[in-house]
């Protein structure tokens, strides 16, 4: 089973992270969630979900909200004695979705002061897959450099940026469009946007 780490930050665009994990689950894919303080306030904020309580709790709400899910396992951002936090159980991939510019500076200075940098910083470290997608505009000169160095230290810089080639006609497809360029990224199949060539005149 493919183990694939998400960590959702409080940087507007909760919907994407809740997508991708139930894409994920679609998938057959081990999910471990990550989130942090501020990406909670977001999904309450945003989504009306509230996760917030103890670890016990948040694992409960969270696995409710995803139909029961078994394969999904859900870690506070100071769980610093997760699996996430060792090189000897690092995932294929992990994905910063929503990634706030406060996250990717912390990245891109190498600091593991809680259990997402930590985690991504053992995925750069062993040469597995980060993708970040950051949900800032406009980009300052700070937040360009730091993106520039997390790229050239490994990381996959996939931008909120939906494409509008499909055609799009609810908001939902513009969250899938996204989405499924994550989930290209992580060569996981999907059915989530028409390729081109494949739009009905």
């Amino acid at each position: 089973m493919t183990h694939i780490a998400v960590a959702m930050t409080g940087a507007s665009g909760a919907v994407y992270g809740v997508r991708l994990v139930e894409e994920l689950l679609k998938a057959n894919c081990q999910v471990s969630l990550v989130l942090t303080r501020s990406g909670l306030d977001v999904l309450q904020y945003e989504l009306g979900l509230d996760w917030s309580g103890t670890a016990v709790q948040t694992q409960v709400k969270v696995s409710r909200h995803f139909a029961g899910a078994q394969n999904l396992s859900v870690y506070d951002e100071q769980d610093m004695f997760s699996p996430l936090a060792s090189g000897s159980s690092v995932p294929r991939a992990m994905v910063v979705i929503p990634c706030s510019m406060g996250t990717a500076a912390r990245l891109a200075a190498g600091i593991s002061g809680n259990l997402l940098e930590r985690a991504a910083d053992v995925v750069l470290k062993e040469r597995r897959d980060l993708i970040l997608v950051p949900r800032e505009t406009p980009l300052n000169q700070i937040h360009l450099e730091n993106l520039l160095t997390l790229s050239r230290a490994g990381a996959h810089i996939l931008p909120a940026m939906p494409g509008f080639y499909h055609r799009p006609q609810t908001l939902d497809d513009v969250v899938n469009h996204l989405v499924g360029k994550v989930l290209d990224s992580l060569n996981i199949e999907h059915n989530l946007f028409p390729r081109w060539g494949q739009l009905q005149e």
